[in-house]
């Protein structure tokens, strides 16, 4: 188990100091280096932690407070709903005494960190004076802090588990505040167990093991989302030359055939790679650990770097999922869009990504999806221009008139707004139910090999608003912005959002090519390496720079 994989040294070499009473540092014990970092205008302790990830980093904290409490023999039980992404553990108040002495012991050996829940400093859990200035306090945030070994990356109270005293009343433990389960319950109530992943979520490669519960907090809730939900990406590497002659090739066919295509159907900015895709993979890793499986459609292509062996990774060739072969080759992300239903084995429910699209904190399934199954959509403040289509609109511009003009038949609605350039929640269903209430233009979208004023937004738009017209999706919020990185100030605000990280997503994108590639690329790698720091398994290992390679390769047809 990779980022807990130092837990089992720790907890036995606990429990034995706990149990005997040993006093002093023991922090060579636990077999974890720490050190002394940065965070929030603060100098912390922490454990340096390869591969460390803010929901492991919970889910770490749940599994050590847990282990202290059974080796000390305290009777506890995990608790649901109480702190949104926060795990809890509940004690009955009889036992705080004990409580209090056995983690002050705890984090003498192991330095951690204890406040007041909503609003507390973090203060050092070594110190007396620390638990008998928060003696008055129900709820404590316990965290034994993390960070990467490049210090970008720090997990501390925010991260935490948090720690309830329930107080008997009238014969009963209650909680000393609500929770959508159960706030009271009888002191020799049974206790289940039940997996720690239940009540602070981790990537499957993780394993924390089981706890004590109540039987309620067992049970499947209304808002648990019960469904799988997968993600989808499209992808394309400009560099690669068998890619390059396909699309020159198509060029030169349509040169003289029809109107001349809009500069942005089919300039080099819209095929770039600048290896977005290894680090927005890296952001579904760090802080969506929900995700099931993740599908790569590409035209025959796959990063050299990709391991494509990962369980819950595919990459998808264009011909596995267009349901006319002569269509393709394509260079329309309309087109491919409009194709997405049709990918073998896709859940219902999945989130579509452009691979500079990046997730930016802890987020869960309901931010794009409600447990129902409704799906979510946002809108952006930028307008679809009004009047008809015209020769010099921007192709997104002519796809969004498209789109309003099927809405506006359909259902009587005039739709006026883009989309943010966010992870579209989408219903593998309604796209498909798309394909045939709409299947003149949809026909039409699939067959153009470059974006077109025909076009229609299938995936990026046009979901959404069917979908919410026919009680499918909802409006949504999300903490989002947006970096066009040819801006003056982009820099600027890429340092912003690094030293913030309070964006729930974001993009960084451009729509012209620079005068300087080279430059802008650099300056776009420095951030995401700071940012993303910590590899995903999707990656191979020693394999930085490694070419793009083609499915063929890899025994997957012609590429």
């Amino acid at each position: 188990m990779r980022e807990l994989a130092a837990l089992d040294a720790f907890r036995s070499a606990l429990a034995k100091a706990v149990l005997s009473g040993r006093s002093g540092p023991a922090m060579r014990d636990s077999g974890l280096l720490m050190r002394v970092v940065q965070f929030k205008g603060r100098h912390l302790l922490a454990a340096v932690v390869p591969g460390a990830t803010e929901w492991a980093a919970r889910a770490r904290n749940l599994h050590l407070l847990v282990a202290v409490l059974e080796d000390a023999g305290i009777d506890y039980f995990a608790v649901r709903g109480t702190a949104r992404a926060v795990p809890c553990v509940a004690v009955p108040a009889e036992f705080r005494a004990d409580v209090e002495e056995v983690l002050q012991l705890v984090f003498d050996h192991n330095p951690g960190y204890v406040c007041a829940v909503p609003e507390g400093t973090p203060l050092t859990g070594r110190s007396a004076k620390t638990w008998r200035k928060l003696r008055s306090q129900q709820v404590l945030r316990l965290s034994w802090n993390v960070c990467d070994p490049t210090e970008n990356l720090v997990f501390a109270h925010e991260s935490g588990c948090d720690l309830e005293f329930w107080d008997e009343v009238d014969g009963e433990l209650v909680a000393p505040r609500p929770n959508p389960v159960v706030t009271s319950a009888p002191p020799r109530a049974e206790r289940r167990r039940a997996e720690q992943s239940l009540f602070s979520p981790v990537p499957s490669l993780y394993s924390t093991g089981r706890t004590r519960t109540l039987p309620e907090f067992t049970a499947s809730l209304i808002s648990d989302h019960l469904y799988p939900i997968d993600v989808v990406y499209t992808w394309v590497d400009d560099a690669d030359p068998v890619w390059r002659a396909g699309k020159n090739a198509a060029e030169r066919r349509l040169a003289g055939v029809r109107t001349p295509l809009h500069e942005q159907a089919t300039n080099d900015a819209r095929y770039t790679s600048r290896d977005e895709l290894r680090y927005s993979l890296r952001s579904i890793h760090q802080y969506a650990p929900w995700v099931r499986n993740i599908f790569l459609v590409t035209a025959g292509q796959v990063p050299g770097w990709l391991d494509t062996d990962y369980p819950g990774l595919k990459v998808i060739d264009h011909r596995e999922i267009f349901s006319d072969p002569t269509a393709l080759p394509t260079f329309n992300s309309h087109a491919i869009e409009s194709q997405l239903h049709n990918i073998p084995g896709l859940a219902e429910h999945f989130l579509y990504l452009n691979d500079d699209v990046f997730f930016g904190r802890p987020v869960r399934p309901d931010r794009f999806f409600h447990p129902n199954g409704l799906s979510k959509f946002f809108m952006s403040k930028a307008l679809i221009p009004s009047g008809q289509i015209d020769p010099q609109d921007l192709p997104v511009d002519a796809a969004g008139k498209n789109s309003r003009g099927l809405i506006a038949q359909q259902f009587g609605t005039v739709i006026s707004q883009k989309m943010k350039h966010t992870p579209h929640a989408l219903r593998r269903s309604v796209l498909a139910e798309i394909e045939e209430v709409y299947a003149r233009a949809h026909w039409v979208t699939q067959h153009s090999r470059f974006r077109s004023p025909s076009d229609i937004p299938v995936a990026s738009s046009l979901h959404h608003y069917y979908a919410y017209n026919s009680a499918r999706a909802t409006t949504g919020d999300l903490r989002y912005v947006y970096i066009d990185i040819g801006d003056s100030k982009a820099e600027q605000r890429m340092n912003q959002l690094l030293a913030r990280r309070d964006f729930d997503t974001f993009c960084i994108n451009d729509t012209v090519v620079p005068e300087d590639r080279e430059a802008q690329a650099r300056m776009v790698t420095r951030f995401l390496d700071s940012y993303f720091p910590v590899p995903s398994p999707y990656e191979l290992e020693q394999a930085e720079t490694a070419p793009t390679r083609r499915l063929s390769q890899l025994g997957r047809g012609a590429g």
